[in-house]
């Protein structure tokens, strides 16, 4: 035995009244108002908490980046000190100006 089911959609319906007049909507519940301004709360919250997460992790990597650059400008500059000895130039101090 096969047995098929079909919803057959026949377009939009509109709810009207038997004298002609149109069905208004029920009203929100007070429940429902909690929900939605509930809701619209938690979505603020979580957004205010992810900004503040990734503030954080900027402000945490900002020492990072001045160490790596000290870094770089010492390797820097300890190359053009060894170049200017290697190439016959006159031998300087790696940080002398």
């Amino acid at each position: 035995m096969k047995i098929h089911i079909s919803r057959v959609r026949s377009g939009p319906q509109l709810d009207m009244t038997p004298d002609g007049q149109f069905v208004e909507p029920p009203s929100e519940t007070p429940s429902e108002k909690l929900l939605r301004y509930g809701l619209v709360v938690a979505v603020l919250a979580g957004l205010a908490a992810l900004s503040a997460l990734a503030l954080w992790v900027a402000f945490a990597l900002i020492p990072v980046a001045v160490v790596a650059g000290l870094i770089a400008y010492g390797a820097f500059r300890w190359r053009l000190w060894r170049l200017g000895r290697s190439g016959g130039g006159q031998a300087r101090p790696p940080f002398a100006e």
